[in-house]
């Protein structure tokens, strides 16, 4: 039999969701966030129904034939694959959230349901119930004049199945996320705690009298979110209000997940999903609460319980900068490069607050794509624009589920004066770009950045990013013909030293693959190291398979998707691919080809998937300087060797832990404990 060498793209980001909830099954991750990884499982799979799940529903509407490019799966297949894969790590997220709460039992916190409380405590509740819940609740009873409500996305419901006095039987919707009544309700005089739903769903009784009550349970539907933003933009509307409407409709859209808890008989859930006009092929239950966010109320319970957290890490100061002396003339002597969340963001802000202030800069140019709600960064441009600065803004009012917060940026930006560009029609603009222009006696002097991550100081300390920082002039040039082209609506056609998405990433990679290539046939050493989120890109793996082919040794650290199968003999034998979850969100993206002494390295903020590099601004730099160079190949040596955090694939396509068991090594603890004892050897000096 023929052994595959891909792997279907929604099957591989499942693996990658369990990867993630191993770490809450890991008896070496303290407890409580062990909590937070099954919480962050949910909230994944979440997602993943609402765009990636959506998207294959939408294609059986336009065509069931419809085929994928690598296993050539149809729609219908890939749903067929996908549903028992879920339910199978649904159940094991069950087991696995049962058992963390048994152990959190023995710190005094207890989550209960009505078996497990006493007469007194079930008074109390039947009280609270009265007097804090009862009042804000829309009960509703399904008749000829009462239609089926609409369900919010995500939202919790308590069903009942009524029987009348005459045997007829009615169903009956509560709402139970008004918001109003906190979703964790303490007992008093002892640890434990009720879920406000339990509570209404145990009291439907009492809102239903006259009714009998044959069965009743808690319901979860999530809608699909799947809308292609420019498909949809109609050039005479205003783009930021029309992104609000976007935003409206996507809450309306077609259920396309029921779950469900407790024991409820298929007729009536069939009945639920009549009303939903959703196949009950896409019905989960579940023996854990349907929405696991509250967990962060009992990490705050438990917050004085330090071995249920991890180590406390605060960013630390970067040895490449010296304090109290300009940013900007220390980046024109020398590149720097910051490697977050291990090193502090402040040096990047501080560069953005001297440029505002700083007499000789003219512009600011910066592509914003997922700003933090308290914005030190969007702070620091509106303060240019008020010093007279020309500060122009491409804020990406498409990325997913942060629309709002970007739209709200984008006015105050544009109130304050900065010239705010909305993205380009077809292409989201996802780079990571910055340039700061100054007008000097010497004539014009740049600063270019070019990041990994978003300009965002909330994610720079939960996800691993790097940020270069380069006064190099051809760089800028580039950075600059960038700026000039998202101006215009446009894409950059060529470039020299950036590779640039849509037109110059795709291809200058291939053409360095190729290189490899021959240097592997003329009997040369080559190598390829990469380091990305994701790899679907079909074209790029071909070339992978064949660099493979022709002796080059790759080496792919992949966080999540990975399409691509390694260790097939004759065609990816060369190929090896690891996957790093662990504290921090691996997010960098690390391009390394050839071999010792001959090495090209560029940070990107493209992953390897057509979006990406077909479909998507995105820019990738070219680390030029020799210390900075070193230090990113060896970061990325360092990763190659976690033996903790890491899983190997396999040629089956399955991960493991690397066979390598010699000194445990967890790179993302590595990191920040070479970060600690650089700022302590700073300090010492």
């Amino acid at each position: 039999m023929k052994q595959k060498i891909y792997m279907n793209r929604e099957l591989s980001w499942l693996k990658f969701n369990e990867r993630v909830l191993a770490e809450a099954q890991n008896p070496q991750v303290p407890l409580c966030e062990r909590l937070s990884f099954a919480s962050i499982y949910q909230s994944n799979l979440d997602e993943f129904f609402m765009v990636r799940v959506g998207t294959l529903v939408d294609q059986l509407l336009i065509d069931r034939e419809i085929r994928e490019n690598k296993t050539k799966m149809t729609s219908q297949e890939q749903l067929d694959a996908i549903i028992p894969e879920v339910k199978r790590l649904n159940r094991k997220k069950d087991t696995i959230y049962e058992d963390l709460m048994e152990k959190l039992e023995h710190y005094g916190m207890k989550l209960v349901n009505f078996q497990k409380i006493s007469k007194k405590e079930s008074e109390y509740l039947r009280k609270y119930f009265k007097a804090e819940i009862a009042p804000l609740i829309s009960p509703t009873i399904i008749a000829k004049r009462q239609p089926f409500p609409f369900l919010k996305n995500k939202e919790i419901y308590a069903v009942a199945v009524l029987e009348t006095k005459n045997g007829k039987e009615r169903l009956a919707i509560i709402p139970c996320g008004s918001g109003v009544f906190p979703r964790l309700i303490k007992i008093p005089g002892k640890d434990a705690y009720m879920l406000s739903e339990e509570i209404i769903l145990h009291y439907v009784p009492r809102v239903f009298k006259g009714y009998h009550v044959k069965s009743k349970c808690l319901i979860r539907v999530t809608r699909n979110a799947d809308i292609d933003a420019d498909a949809l933009y109609d050039e005479d509307l205003d783009y930021r209000d029309f992104m609000e409407d976007l935003i409206k409709k996507r809450r309306k859209l077609a259920p396309i997940r029921l779950e469900y808890t407790r024991e409820m008989d298929g007729e009536s859930i069939e009945t639920i999903c009549g009303y939903l006009h959703l196949s009950t092929d896409y019905v989960f239950h579940s023996r854990s609460p349907l929405d696991l966010s509250f967990v962060d109320g009992i990490r705050d319970c438990l917050r004085g319980e330090s071995e249920l957290f991890y180590e406390r890490r605060v960013p630390q100061k970067s040895p490449q900068f010296k304090d109290h002396k300009s940013i900007i003339k220390q980046i024109e002597k020398k590149d720097k490069l910051l490697s977050y969340p291990y090193e502090s963001m402040r040096p990047f802000l501080n560069l953005l607050r001297e440029a505002a202030e700083d007499e000789d800069v003219v512009s600011i140019k910066m592509t914003l794509y997922r700003v933090a709600k308290q914005s030190q960064i969007a702070a620091a441009l509106i303060e240019a624009a008020d010093n007279g600065k020309e500060v122009t803004i491409l804020m990406e009012l498409k990325a997913r589920f942060d629309e709002e917060n970007n739209i709200r940026w984008s006015r105050r930006l544009e109130d304050a004066g900065c010239r705010v560009i909305y993205g380009l029609d077809g292409y989201k603009v996802h780079s990571k770009l910055c340039l700061i222009t100054r007008k000097t006696k010497g004539g014009i002097r740049c600063i270019t950045q070019i990041g990994t991550g978003n300009y965002n100081e909330k994610t720079s300390r939960l996800y691993t990013d790097l940020s270069l920082m380069t006064a190099d002039e051809g760089i800028a040039e580039d950075a600059a013909n960038v700026f000039q082209a998202l101006s215009m609506g446009e894409t950059v056609q060529e470039s020299e030293h950036l590779l640039v998405a849509p037109n110059c990433l795709q291809n200058r990679i291939l053409d360095m693959i190729d290189e490899e290539i021959n240097y592997a046939k003329a009997g040369e050493e080559a190598y390829i190291g990469l380091k990305m989120n994701s790899l679907t890109d079909k074209k790029i793996m071909e070339k992978l398979i064949e660099a493979s082919c022709a002796g080059v040794k790759i080496d792919m650290i992949v966080r999540g998707i990975c399409c691509l199968i390694p260790g097939v003999k004759g065609k990816t034998e060369n190929i090896t691919v690891r996957s790093i979850v662990g504290r921090f969100l691996e997010h960098s993206r690390i391009y390394i080809f050839g071999a010792k002494g001959r090495e090209k390295v560029y940070i990107a903020s493209a992953d390897f998937m057509t979006r990406n590099t077909l479909r998507r601004v995105e820019v990738a730099a070219p680390v030029y300087d020799p210390d900075l160079k070193l230090q990113i190949i060896e970061m990325f040596i360092t990763m190659l060797s976690d033996n903790q955090k890491a899983k190997e694939e396999d040629s089956e396509g399955n991960y493991k832990r690397p066979e390598n068991q010699d000194t445990p090594l967890n790179s993302q603890e590595f990191f920040y404990q070479q970060a600690y004892d650089q700022a302590m050897e700073r300090k010492n000096l």
